[in-house]
């Protein structure tokens, strides 16, 4: 309701003078970067000076989330406004697990979606995805059939290689033409982790911006690269280069990347004129971490969990001459807004024919509006936790199986919290577990089951929980 009562104002940015045309929109998705990988939210080997930068020039949002721990789900969210459960990517095959599209699965996005390239083509936009698509890889899935009129990258991340018998190894495509195919053509070399796939995209990106400003037609460009993602790679010039190994000199590379993409906006003149954010689409994966993985700060687990390291995501917005400098926002954000935000960019109302989750996160970033909004912790068919305010209500806990943890796979290493990371399926709905994290944002400690005296410093946030509380519970 509080964005509703809020949407006047999102567009008023473009009754000024200067907001004539539609701005540019440039998303910039990384794959499993934790929240604790850039300076600005910390790292201590402050290896990501663009990055730190940006959110220097722009704003920080310490409370930004993705809509689900996994890639696939996290992309159609954000290219949908929807949670995965209302746009299809989640499973009923099993409880709480996650779905994802690999190679050898046929699903993909439907086609009764409405992606956010298909709606800005409306107001006149150009669309560009490089880098990983992940939403299907048969034919009736392809970008260019879901509003991208451009599209250099792959439909799945760069696993492998494979026997290219049974299982080839995944393609590259450049439009509708494969290409090639990771490892054959497009090499990754697993034993020192070079790779120039990096480089291709940053090339990519300043091409097509490049081709854009010159044809003075606004462009949406989504940046969804991959190198972040075990097994993790680097250009030779960048491998060695960093304190964290060979994790660390891919996020340097990315960075670096950015730091190019933001100058050559602002060499071409038009940084004004282009709308940037910055976030990643799931936590860490600390199962592969420290070689192959991220940081999650302070936060609890990792990827594939609906705990705070695997949903909260660094997160930075730019655009100079509208976001004020030096900005740090502790709205509660999600990867969905970033489709409601864009529409409200260029101008467009959100599909009102369908339930949008998404909420317009311009009054925020321009005028440091707060929206009151609970944030949802989904995995697969399953709401784990909701949080409101500073307060997080779990209804069901679980890390990983104790199957898959006597094999190894730890998806919480180093941070075991009895009754919390547990490798069963523990239901608390009718008691949730109950966290306040602003006192505790590694969710080590509940609050007592009888003690809520605490809540009431805030009786707006008792309110809100108390009511998603008792709705889940009737539904």
């Amino acid at each position: 309701m509080a964005s509703a009562a809020l949407r006047p104002l999102c567009l008023c940015w473009a009754l000024g003078p200067a907001a004539a045309a539609a701005p540019n929109i440039l998303l910039l998705l990384m794959d499993d970067m934790g929240w604790g990988d850039l300076g600005a939210f910390g790292e201590p080997s402050k290896e990501t000076p663009n990055l730190d930068q940006m959110a220097a020039e722009g704003m920080l949002f310490l409370d930004f989330y993705t809509a689900n721990p996994l890639c696939s789900p996290s992309r159609a969210a954000l290219l949908t406004g929807r949670l995965p459960v209302r746009n299809g990517f989640y499973t009923t095959n099993a409880h709480a697990r996650n779905a994802y599209t690999p190679q050898d699965i046929v699903g993909g996005i439907q086609d009764s979606e409405l992606l956010l390239p298909e709606l800005l083509k409306k107001a006149g936009y150009i669309n560009k995805i490089i880098g990983k698509w992940h939403l299907g890889h048969r034919p009736q899935f392809h970008p260019l059939k879901h509003g991208f009129d451009e599209w250099f990258g792959s439909p799945n991340c760069h696993f492998g290689p494979y026997d290219n018998r049974e299982l080839p190894n995944i393609p590259v495509y450049r439009d509708w033409e494969m290409i090639g195919r990771y490892y054959d053509d497009f090499k990754i070399d697993l034993k020192t982790g070079e790779a120039n796939l990096t480089q291709l995209y940053l090339q990519e990106a300043l091409d097509f911006i490049s081709k854009q400003q010159a044809s003075q037609q606004p462009f949406f460009l989504y940046w969804a690269i991959d190198a972040t993602h075990a097994p993790v790679y680097a250009s030779k010039q960048f491998l060695g280069t960093s304190q964290r190994g060979l994790y660390g000199d891919a996020v340097r590379e990315i960075d670096d990347s950015i730091g190019k993409i933001l100058r050559h906006l602002q060499q071409l003149g038009i940084s004004e004129n282009t709308f940037v954010f910055f976030t990643s689409d799931n936590g860490a994966a600390l199962i592969s971490a420290p070689k192959q993985g991220g940081s999650n700060g302070p936060f609890l687990c990792g990827k594939q969990t609906t705990f705070e390291g695997g949903m909260r995501e660094p997160a930075i917005a730019w655009w100079p001459g509208h976001i004020p400098a030096g900005g740090v926002s502790h709205q509660l954000g999600n990867v969905m807004d970033l489709f409601t935000t864009s529409l409200s960019l260029a101008g467009l109302q959100p599909p009102s024919d369908r339930q949008i989750d998404g909420i317009d996160l311009l009054p925020v970033m321009l005028q440091g509006k707060l929206i009151d909004r609970p944030i949802f912790y989904y995995r697969g068919n399953e709401m784990m936790a909701v949080r409101v305010g500073l307060y997080k209500a779990h209804y069901w806990t679980w890390s990983n199986s104790w199957e898959e943890y006597g094999k190894g796979t730890d998806f919480c290493p180093g941070q075991s919290v009895s009754g919390v990371t547990t490798h069963t399926q523990e239901e608390h709905t009718y008691l949730p577990l109950l966290f306040h994290l602003g006192r505790d944002p590694g969710e080590k400690f509940p609050l007592r089951a009888m003690d809520f005296t605490i809540m009431e410093e805030n009786g707006s946030d008792k309110a809100w929980l108390m009511n998603i509380m008792i709705l889940e519970h009737i539904n």
